[in-house]
């Protein structure tokens, strides 16, 4: 019996110290039993400014409590290669072998700006409607992100 009180106190405790990051697939399941707001983050592996995002902002216990409490929240990589089947609709990354970087389509579509190219890290906050509502295109502290969150 103590080891399970032991488990579950780990899993607790583990639960908020990390984001509960969903992908796609699972925000259009999600979305569908419970609206809620949506917080996605764009990176890349090579964006070093999204790695110190990681290892600060998304690790900063009130972020976290933040996020996992009143978003869904999904982090993509904006590189990626995988087709990605939302909404009805399949997103592909169309510059795979087009461009040194190339940017997946839902990337390309949610966090992008007219007239500018696309940056990372690029971070885009949706209402309960999927309506974006706040975009940010640069690293932000935990405290900076907070108070994005609050908005």
């Amino acid at each position: 019996m103590a080891f399970f009180a032991l488990f579950y106190s780990h899993q607790a405790n583990a639960q908020n110290t990390s984001v509960q990051w969903l992908t796609f697939e699972q925000l259009e399941d999600s979305l569908s039993i419970a609206p809620k707001k949506v917080f996605i983050s764009f990176y890349a592996d090579w964006c070093a400014y999204c790695k110190k995002m990681d290892a600060a902002a998304f690790k900063d216990t009130k972020v976290v409590t933040k996020l996992n409490a009143e978003f869904y929240a999904v982090k993509m990589n904006a590189e990626t290669t995988a087709k990605i089947n939302f909404g009805g609709t399949v997103f592909m990354n169309k510059e795979v072998g087009q461009k040194r970087n190339p940017t997946h389509e839902i990337a390309r579509l949610l966090a992008s700006r007219k007239g500018k190219p696309f940056t990372l890290p690029a971070m885009v906050v949706l209402n309960e409607q999927f309506e974006v509502t706040d975009r940010y295109f640069t690293y932000l502290s935990p405290k900076a992100l907070y108070n994005a969150l609050n908005k």
